[in-house]
């Protein structure tokens, strides 16, 4: 038998069908004569099925088939069954329920499978039978794979025969042309070892049109683990090329090598490949912050998403006198408040422009000073922005009109920022001025996105160490050990154990992690994200933790049905904002949108 013990067997533990030998396989070779027409217009009129394995008969089903009409005068030319031969014959209802016991646990074949299969399955339909989830290979498309033009013209039932020297020919009646594909599916086993397809799996990948790429590269996927864990595919020169994650390493690399891998990127990715690194890991928690890790260090080419988690940027509110934005690419630990992660400048200036339409911050760049004053700009003759440049307003009153209400947003309660902005789309909508009430919707979400994401992810980084744990499906236990944010170790404890030791060998040999700080001093927004999301799950329990994991109890999040309500208005086609709704806080306020 081709493969290792791991080889075949799946994820669940069972033999794998697939990666059992052709050799080993029970192929059921199947044949229909039909009146002619689309499976859904026309009738089956004999059915020739012969099973085999490993070179053996054993068995055949042969019948013929009353189809309840009438058969065209070329069909009966073709195949010599007449009328009067399928008067006696019974109908296919009564025939369905021995041919689909006799398909139970084979592989179907036939030439030109899908025309087979399609009458067989609009039969199933019709008379109520559920249709068995056969493996189907296709000798047509194997020959046209296996073969060259120099050795057969086409592709035909009966010249392969011929070319395989089959016992029985062709004479278009069913079971003489089943036995005819039995001796054409051996001689196309034969050849196909010469291509290394040794197993069922690779049989029917080998008959879709897979490129000759995939096909030469596909010894890549060999012994890999039927584990969790994250895949790297790396050039000769060992640069990371692609990296990925999956519950099951082996099947889904295999996957890249078959038909169903489409994405011109990636048959790109696999000519240059020269091998593919496989890192097992704990449980899929593990393998998705590992893959975020790997893409960040190494930015593979192939990869499109979190490649470059530097790249994100921060509102700063300034530390001084009198306060003002900027967008900076660090943290620091300087007095000043900062919103964010955004994942672009442009969203984080979008979310800056509807702080200053909510309070008048200023938006001139330079620092001012509390005994010098500097000429205003336009934006203070046309009354938004208090002028602090002329010293028209103090430090004191600047900061609670302006500066408070943003540091307020950023740790608590950002309501004077969205009440703000909804009183202004209220404006704009009763007069009428649509589309710049949807400008202001949009900085709307992109200032409340920003505050909900934040505080979510504040309340888990102030935590120094919290130890979590969830039940896996073979009934053992998935364990994380979660350090300002930042996954510091993981394990799996096994079934039938008590979970303990392995809690706390992981807590005793996790990273350590130090402060840092904002909101994501320890890790990135997207792995801190993933363990939220890992973290909220019904099924999982916290153990234990070195502080409260708490968010703010007039916090952002009570705006999150206000967030989407505003996401999906601003989805729509008709960005404008004419069927203004009531949407209601969680906290059960009424806010106009």
């Amino acid at each position: 038998m081709q493969g290792t013990l791991d080889t075949l067997l799946s994820a669940d533990g069972s033999v794998d069908p697939a990666a059992l030998s052709l050799q080993d396989t029970t192929f059921v070779v199947l044949d229909l004569e039909t009146t002619g027409g689309a499976p859904d217009g026309g009738g089956i009129t004999e059915i020739g099925a012969v099973k085999v394995r490993a070179g053996e008969e054993l068995g055949v089903l042969g019948t013929l088939v009353n189809p309840g009409e009438r058969i065209p005068p070329f069909i009966t030319v073709l195949t010599g069954i007449t009328e009067a031969m399928l008067a006696p014959a019974p109908p296919i209802e009564a025939v369905l329920p021995s041919l689909l016991e006799f398909l139970r646990g084979a592989v179907l074949v036939a030439h030109n499978a899908p025309y087979d299969v399609g009458f067989l399955k609009a039969a199933c339909a019709r008379h109520g039978h559920p249709w068995p989830q056969v493996r189907v290979l296709d000798t047509a498309a194997l020959a046209r794979r296996a073969l060259t033009r120099d050795e057969v013209p086409n592709r035909k039932l009966g010249t392969l025969a011929q070319f395989f020297h089959a016992a029985v020919q062709p004479t278009h009646r069913a079971l003489d042309d089943a036995r005819a594909t039995v001796d054409v599916l051996h001689g196309l086993i034969e050849r196909l070892g010469s291509f290394k397809v040794h197993t069922l799996g690779d049989a029917i990948e080998f008959a879709k049109a897979v490129t000759p790429t995939q096909r030469r590269k596909r010894h890549l996927a060999d012994g890999l683990p039927h584990a969790p864990g994250v895949y790297v595919f790396r050039a000769a020169d060992e640069r990371p090329l692609y990296v990925g994650t999956s519950v099951d390493i082996a099947t889904r690399v295999r996957s890249y090598f078959t038909a169903s891998e489409k994405r011109a990127r990636m048959s790109e990715m696999i000519g240059a490949a020269a091998r593919v690194e496989a890192v097992e890991c704990a449980h899929s928690l593990e393998a998705e912050v590992r893959e975020l890790r790997l893409i960040a260090a190494h930015a593979p080419p192939y990869n499109r998403r979190s490649k470059y988690p530097e790249r994100v940027v921060w509102l700063k509110l300034t530390a001084e006198a009198f306060p003002r934005l900027s967008v900076v690419r660090q943290l620091a630990d300087d007095g000043a408040a900062y919103l964010g992660p955004f994942s672009s400048r442009r969203t984080a200036e979008l979310a800056a422009a509807g702080v200053y339409d909510a309070v008048p911050l200023r938006q001139c760049t330079h620092k001012l000073s509390t005994r010098t004053i500097t000429p205003a700009c336009a934006l203070a003759e046309l009354g938004r922005c208090p002028a602090p440049c002329e010293h028209k307003i103090t430090p004191e009153e600047y900061g609670a009109r302006a500066a408070i209400p943003f540091r307020t947003a950023t740790y608590g309660d950002p309501e004077p920022l969205v009440e703000a902005l909804m009183a202004r789309i209220d404006v704009l909508s009763e007069r009428r001025r649509y589309e710049e009430a949807a400008v202001i919707r949009s900085r709307l979400v992109a200032l409340l996105r920003a505050t909900v994401r934040m505080q979510r992810l504040g309340a888990l980084t102030s935590i120094a160490e919290l130890v979590a744990a969830r039940r896996n499906d073979s009934y053992g236990w998935e364990i994380i050990v979660v350090r300002h944010g930042r996954l510091a170790a993981a394990a799996t404890s096994p079934p039938k154990l008590h979970p303990r030791p392995t809690l706390d060998m992981a807590r005793a040999t996790a990273e350590t992690v130090l402060p840092g700080p904002g909101p994501v001093p320890s890790a990135s927004a997207e792995e801190t994200e993933r363990i939220l999301a890992w973290l909220e799950r019904p099924d999982t329990r916290l153990v234990e933790t070195s502080g409260d994991w708490v968010s703010p109890a007039r916090g952002a999040a009570r705006f999150t049905r206000l967030l989407n309500r505003a996401e999906a208005g601003g989805s729509r086609r008709d960005s404008s904002v004419r069927s203004s709704v009531t949407a209601r806080t969680d906290d059960g306020r009424s806010l106009r949108l």
